[in-house]
């Protein structure tokens, strides 16, 4: 069984969405999917999924000893995926113990099925970490904007700091050294990751090949999602470039997804949007992502090579590319047909302006916060 956790920075990047949907499109694809809402203290998929309210979930299995795993495993009324839904209603369910959360953990992978898939909380929390890390093929998904980029870098910075203080003994040097850096609170985050390992290496050589083989076996892959350019596609290189000079980090791309308003419309009729509209341009780049996950196979506990990550990126930007020729050509024909009037095109970019507009604003003033917190 393939494990997929899929995270996100930070809400709004569309991660629930995504989920729900490569779940569907790798069960259509013939796969058995296990779909979990692990989004503990907001659990909204069984909405995407359009399941309705599920009166059990993993809040319920945890809280009462008289309810078993398997009760709160759904078959959907799409073929070959399952559903375990989360219980975002039952207070405290977004802070686990250590023991409720190794209890789920074991529960999940005792599972059977070709495909298990997260869906995980947006930020950093250390569960949100832990269940991240419970599969070295974690899929964190953003978006083009600052806000959006930069919570994903820092994501993945917490969870290498997470792996360093699963990796060091506490009794260690390492483990010492690492629980004085956290005590000092502030500075702990301005830590520069590779000179820290480099001092790991030579004080405490045992710790550094225990952290490293960690890291070996850790490979992250990125989706960018809400594109309406095909130059969004390449923020992805840039977050890479931070993620490889400042935390040690590789990352593959595993593909991009434009900006749809259809999706808006079958959220709303409680429609995944690979069933609402499984030909529309969103629904397009969800299969082909799904057919990137099953092309690598065996391939995902197999080590990556340089050339596989840079052409990843390449993929991502020449299907950025495509996509958008593809919208602009719906959009003529929507135009001719009809459909579309050119007031609601007008209406169209005008929004899209705005939206524009507020990312510029927001740009400047985190530009601004930077500058002052750096002293320039």
């Amino acid at each position: 069984m393939q494990v997929l956790p899929i995270a996100s920075g930070k809400g709004g990047v569309g991660k629930s969405l995504f989920a729900a949907n490569v779940a569907i499109a790798l069960a259509q694809a013939g796969k058995k999917v296990i779909l979990a809402d692990l989004d503990l203290g907001a659990s909204n998929l069984h909405l995407i999924l359009g399941t309705g309210s599920i009166k059990d979930g993993i809040g319920t299995f945890l809280c009462n000893s008289k309810i078993k795993f398997q009760d709160i495993i759904f078959d959907t009324e799409y073929k070959n995926l399952q559903f375990i839904p989360g219980d975002g209603e039952i207070p405290g369910m977004a802070n686990l113990t250590t023991e409720q959360k190794t209890k789920l953990i074991r529960k999940l992978y005792l599972l059977e099925a070709d495909y298990l898939i997260l869906d995980l909380g947006a930020g950093s929390s250390f569960n949100t970490v832990d269940f991240f890390l419970s599969s070295s093929m974690g899929i964190i998904v953003t978006s083009p904007s600052l806000t959006a980029t930069l919570n994903a870098y820092l994501f993945l910075k917490n969870v290498v700091f997470r792996l360093m203080s699963t990796s060091f003994k506490k009794d260690s040097w390492a483990g010492k050294y690492f629980e004085g850096l956290i005590q000092e609170g502030k500075s702990f985050q301005k830590v520069y990751i590779p000179k820290l390992i480099e001092k790991i290496k030579s004080e405490d050589p045992e710790s550094y090949t225990t952290f490293m083989k960690s890291m070996d076996i850790f490979k992250p892959m990125l989706i960018m999602n809400m594109l309406e350019d095909p130059k969004d596609s390449q923020k992805a290189v840039k977050i890479r470039r931070s993620c490889k000079e400042y935390i040690g980090v590789d990352l593959e791309h595993l593909g991009v997804m434009y900006f749809d308003h259809l999706q808006e419309i079958a959220l709303n009729s409680r429609l995944p949007i690979t069933i609402y509209k499984p030909g529309s341009i969103l629904s397009q780049a969800i299969y082909r992502i799904a057919d990137k996950i099953i092309e690598k196979g065996e391939e995902l506990n197999a080590p990556l090579d340089i050339s596989t990550l840079n052409n990843s990126y390449q993929t991502a930007e020449m299907e950025a590319e495509i996509d958008y020729g593809s919208k602009a050509e719906a959009m003529e024909n929507l135009l001719h047909s009809g459909t579309l009037t050119e007031g609601d095109l007008i209406e169209t970019i005008r929004s899209q302006q705005y939206e524009i507009n507020t990312l510029k604003k927001e740009n400047y003033f985190l530009k601004a916060q930077f500058l002052k917190a750096s002293g320039s």
